[in-house]
C-alpha cells in the first residue's frame, strides 16, 4: 500500500516550506545545504525540493554544528564521522552479543557432551 512509504525515513514527504518551519530555519538555509551538496533533497516532478525524515535530522544536526561555530565543510565531516562511529559501535555491540551467544552455546554443548573437564579456549582470559 502507498501509505507504507510514510513509515520509510528515506521517503521524501516534506516540502521546503514545511521543512524550514519544522527546523525553525529559513528556506535559504536548506537551499544552501543543497547547493553545497551536503543535504540533497529529492525533487518533485515540478522540481520542488522534498525532504525525508533522515534528511531533516541531518539538517538539524548540521544547524547545531553551525551554531557552535563550525564552518559548513567541517560540520559536514563531523556529522558524517559521528554517523560512522555510531554504526561501528552498533556493529561492535552486535559482535559482542554474538560472542556471548556462542560462548553460551559452547558451554551448553560441552555440558551435554560431558566435556566439562576440558578447558574452554574461548574464555575472556584467553582472548
Amino acid at each position: 500500500m502507498a501509505l507504507d512509504r510514510l513509515d520509510d525515513p528515506d521517503y521524501p514527504t516534506v516540502a521546503m516550506g514545511q521543512a524550514a518551519h519544522l527546523l525553525e530555519v529559513e528556506p535559504a538555509f536548506l537551499r544552501s545545504l543543497d547547493s553545497a551538496g551536503v543535504v540533497n533533497p529529492h525533487r518533485s516532478a515540478g522540481g520542488h525540493r522534498r525532504y525525508s525524515r533522515n534528511q531533516l535530522e541531518q539538517a538539524a544536526r548540521l544547524r547545531t554544528l553551525l551554531d557552535e561555530g563550525h564552518p559548513l565543510g567541517s560540520a559536514s565531516w563531523i556529522d558524517r564521522l559521528r554517523g560512522e562511529l555510531a554504526d561501528s559501535e552498533d556493529r561492535l555491540g552486535a559482535a559482542h552479543r554474538e560472542i556471548e551467544r556462542l560462548r553460551t552455546e559452547l558451554a551448553q554443548l560441552q555440558t551435554e557432551l560431558g566435556a566439562d573437564a576440558r578447558p574452554n579456549p574461548l574464555t575472556t582470559e584467553n582472548l
